[in-house]
Parts: C-alpha cells; sequence; structure tokens
C-alpha cells in the first residue's frame, strides 16, 4: 500500500511525498507535531499539517535565512533568533567566530525535543555554549528588549496558530526596538506565487515598513514549500544588502555552503516583476 503525505498549497494545488513510515506524532502545547521518512527528501517535520523542512533541501532555507545578512552586517556579535526550534539557523550562525551571543526564543519546547531525537545532524549546534534557548512567546520577549541585537532572524511558522503574534506591526516595531543602531532584521517573507500567501506577503511587508524605512525582499528556491518559490525580508536601520555587501570578505572566512554563495546574494534581491508588483503596491499604499 502506497502511503503519502500531501498538503494544499492553495484550494486547488496539492503537493505530496511518499511516505516509508510515520515516526512520530504528538499534540504539544502549542500544535500537532508529526515526522515522517520518505525515499526522497529523507525525513521531514510537520507542524499542524504544514511542512517546516525536509532533510534534502533544509539547507536552503538556513543558508539563505543566516549567510545573507551575515555577508552585509560587518560585525554580527549578538543574534536573536525567534522560532528556530529545529536548529538549522543557528548551526548555520554558530560557523561564524565574531559571534559571542545567540538567543533563541522557541514557544514550545516539545518541537526542540522532537528535532534533537529525530535531526540530530541539524540540530547539533544547539549545545553551542554561546547559544541560549528560552521557551517562551517570541512576542512578550521581544517586548522587553531594546538596543540590545546587532542581527534578528525570524524564523517562524506560518502568520497562524503559535506563529501569528510574529506578523503584527506591534511585533516589527518591537523588533527595531531591539536593534542596536546599525541593526538588520531578516523574516521569512512567505511565497507571493498563490493568492492566498501572496496576501500574506502584503500584509507582512505592509507592516514591516511601518518600522523600517527600508525593507527589501529576496529569493530562494526551495522546492517543498509552496510553488518553490520563497521570499525572505531584509530590513535595516543603516546596512543595504548590496551596496555594503562585502563577497570578498565573506568569501575570506572559508564556510562551505551548499546554496548560498556571493554571486547569488547579489541576483536574489532581482526579484520577478510579479513579486516587484506586489510589493511596490503595498509601499504606495
Amino acid at each position: 500500500m502506497d502511503l503519502w503525505f500531501s498538503e494544499y498549497h492553495s484550494e486547488n494545488v496539492r503537493f505530496s511525498i511518499r511516505v516509508d513510515k510515520q515516526l512520530y506524532s504528538a499534540q504539544s502545547e502549542f500544535q500537532r507535531i508529526d515526522v515522517f521518512s520518505s525515499p526522497e527528501f529523507g525525513r521531514f517535520l510537520i507542524l499542524d499539517g504544514y511542512m517546516m523542512f525536509t532533510e534534502k533541501d533544509e539547507f536552503i532555507y538556513h543558508e539563505m535565512i543566516t549567510h545573507v545578512p551575515m555577508a552585509v552586517h560587518p560585525r554580527v556579535e549578538k543574534v536573536l533568533l525567534i522560532g528556530a526550534g529545529d536548529g538549522g539557523a543557528a548551526r548555520e550562525l554558530t560557523r561564524y567566530d565574531t559571534i559571542q551571543h545567540i538567543d533563541l526564543v522557541e514557544i514550545d519546547p516539545q518541537v526542540v525535543a522532537v528535532c534533537r531525537e529525530f535531526f540530530p545532524e541539524i540540530t547539533k549546534s544547539l549545545d553551542d555554549p554561546r547559544l541560549h534557548i528560552h521557551h517562551e512567546d517570541g512576542l512578550r520577549y521581544i517586548r522587553r528588549v531594546k538596543d540590545e541585537y546587532d542581527l534578528i532572524i525570524v524564523d517562524s511558522t506560518d502568520p497562524f496558530g503559535p506563529g501569528e503574534g510574529l506578523f503584527t506591526k506591534e511585533f516589527y516595531g518591537n523588533c527595531f526596538k531591539a536593534l542596536k543602531e546599525d541593526g538588520i532584521m531578516v523574516n521569512q517573507h512567505e511565497s507571493a506565487f498563490y493568492e492566498g500567501d501572496a496576501t500574506a506577503v502584503r500584509r507582512a511587508h505592509k507592516r514591516i515598513i511601518q518600522s523600517f524605512s527600508l525593507c527589501l525582499a529576496y529569493q530562494a528556491h526551495i522546492p517543498t514549500y509552496p510553488s518553490g518559490h520563497w521570499l525572505f525580508g531584509f530590513s535595516t536601520k543603516k546596512y543595504h544588502p548590496l551596496r555594503d555587501f562585502d563577497g570578498v570578505k565573506w568569501k575570506s572566512l572559508g564556510i562551505k555552503t551548499r546554496y548560498y554563495n556571493t554571486q547569488l546574494h547579489l541576483g536574489a534581491f532581482a526579484l520577478p516583476n510579479y513579486v516587484e508588483e506586489i510589493l511596490k503596491d503595498v509601499e504606495r499604499k
């Protein structure tokens, strides 16, 4: 008998992966957590029925949400990760010796425990002595912080359920306040291809530009995410992601990546016209 995991990317589009077995299923205090294994994508994590990552393509998302800002800011020493309980973003950040302190705020401790058990290669950096895990709501945590972080990475789930508060005007305003005077915030900006997702892009972008004077979107190809075309937001108080990008310096670090490179960094900000139109329409309003 064939076993398949399916996720609706729109009312009329469904994405399916053949499954070997279900390795884990439980309801935490916040959400349903499932882990499956598959012949094509390896193990993958599902929260409330939505794909979070697979072993085969997670490197794309985690490299692009971390190395893009790290190649722009001249010296990141203190980082705040919001969400990111799977450990992938932490894995990439801990490769930088200049980083002295990372706060990881993940509301659901069961997500961290499950990822530690089933994805040890992704979570291995959660034990780095520079990293400190806080199990609390990201919106509540950020309210208490001012002028503290060089970089904030909002590695949230989709804009509903436990992650809903991480897409509000209040949240982005508090992120602005929590950054130092030259700080950068990067967030997962959803996909703009299907209309339902494009609505989420418009809403997030509108709320971010109410706090940050500059928010530019950049893109990556992630096969298991809706449409395969994913956006990130780069919001900044000072540094421009292209004009202040130092590719020579980043290359000198010798960090080996599988997706990110300095040429792709530049190209990632060259968006398709339909995406540019969505963002400009929001900015005009």
